[in-house]
């Protein structure tokens, strides 16, 4: 039975992924869940979103924020396909609609339109800027290439060179699949030879279909019943290895130094706080999508026509988080958890991950187990240990880097 919708709104940001250029790209990523929302709207000439929309959205995004600090994430597709002016518009927005409160910039690129210019302008700005890079170049460039289906890993490393030249701060967004799982220490020193202080490692899992009616060929997770896994869908088991490879060589010597999303989450975990990360929440639901003509989704993973929540130009965004069907979509991460979930040791550090990856059945054929269970399970029963020594530190206000020392007399 669904328990009662009961979280209160005012009790965390609300976040929406503004897509500036659409799903336009200039790139042709294998993987890329995005590329084909275009489908969407093909009978739009273009994807460029409106200064009419912008405005809208940034009075309203800063409208539903119960928080004195407002972090707008500019996303794509490939933002940089909007030129300089779209953002200093979306500045002169903020200040306007912002009425002294801190406004912060996140911004996801490819990294090979990066300029001078660009850097310079995001430095002087104080934009934080996330580069998608899968690794070294044989693992980069397997998936990531341009139109003529030629790797890109020289571009996006001159991109790099140049934030690190300006001084822009920015983070690594790696995607995981099939073909770099198999190398986690080689990809986690070559982000540390880069840089690269703050790593992400998202897991791909999709499933895909030719009997959609709208033409998208990857599916949500209720899937179809001619769904097969896509080829680049990363294998559960090794993806638990590939974070445990890397925390055994973090857990060494770059306590403090380094940061890996998941190691962050598991910590807060630990601790009893808050994850951090939508993924590991308890509920989800306050982490949107909105497109360039301003529909407003889900979440940036369940851009499909079912779970499309309104329009800013006809609701404000606290309507739409917290909507009744916005309200429900989130409390299903919790309420539509299989009993094998439920029971689980780490049920309070995972929260059954991403709903789009419960695509799987338990031994006893509930459905909704996360495909990446295995995996994950490997990884919290791994690092148990040393989360909970870094937790007690951090509770007797000691720094969780004593676990270095820690582990070390461990071993």
């Amino acid at each position: 039975m669904k328990s009662t919708i009961a979280f209160n709104p005012l009790s965390m940001p609300t976040y929406v992924m503004a897509k500036p250029i659409g799903s336009s790209c200039n790139l042709n990523c294998s993987y890329c869940y995005y590329l084909e929302k275009e489908k969407l709207y093909e009978n739009r000439r273009s994807l460029q979103m409106s200064d009419e929309t912008l405005e809208k959205y940034v009075e309203s995004y800063i409208q539903a924020q119960p928080v004195p600090e407002v972090l707008f994430t500019w996303h794509g597709g490939e933002t940089l396909l909007r030129d300089i002016s779209f953002y200093r518009k979306a500045l002169t927005y903020q200040r306007k609609y912002g009425r002294g409160r801190k406004i912060d910039n996140s911004l996801q690129t490819n990294g090979t339109l990066l300029t001078d210019e660009w850097c310079k302008f995001f430095k002087d700005n104080n934009f934080l800027i996330g580069i998608s890079i899968d690794g070294p170049e044989h693992c980069h460039d397997v998936y990531r290439k341009n139109k003529g289906g030629v790797g890109t890993f020289q571009q996006v490393m001159r991109g790099i060179e140049l934030l690190q030249k300006h001084g822009v701060e920015f983070n690594t967004l790696s995607v995981i699949n099939n073909y770099n799982v198999d190398y986690p220490l080689e990809i986690y020193n070559f982000f540390k030879e880069i840089g690269s202080n703050y790593m992400q490692f998202s897991p791909i899992v999709e499933q895909m279909s030719a009997t959609r009616s709208d033409g998208l060929k990857l599916l949500p997770p209720e899937g179809t019943d001619d769904a097969t896994l896509a080829p680049w869908t990363v294998d559960a088991q090794k993806f638990g290895q590939f974070y445990i490879s890397i925390f055994d060589e973090w857990i060494k010597k770059d306590v403090g130094k380094y940061f890996v999303q998941l190691f962050d989450a598991t910590l807060a975990g630990a601790a009893g706080e808050m994850p951090g990360v939508c993924i590991f929440g308890e509920t989800c639901g306050h982490a949107t999508a909105m497109e360039f003509n301003g529909d407003v989704y889900a979440c940036d993973h369940y851009v499909f026509p079912e779970y499309k929540i309104g329009n800013i130009k006809t609701h404000t965004i606290f309507e739409m988080v917290f909507s009744e069907k916005q309200l429900r979509f989130g409390a299903d991460k919790r309420d539509l958890l299989p009993t094998q979930c439920r029971q689980c040791e780490f049920l309070k550090m995972c929260n059954g991950e991403c709903p789009k990856n419960r695509i799987i059945t338990t031994s006893t054929g509930e459905q909704g187990l996360n495909y990446l269970c295995q995996g994950y399970y490997a990884y919290y029963k791994h690092t148990k240990p040393y989360m909970e020594f870094m937790a007690n530190e951090l509770f007797f206000k000691r720094s969780p880097a004593n676990v270095m020392d820690w582990a070390r007399c461990k071993k």
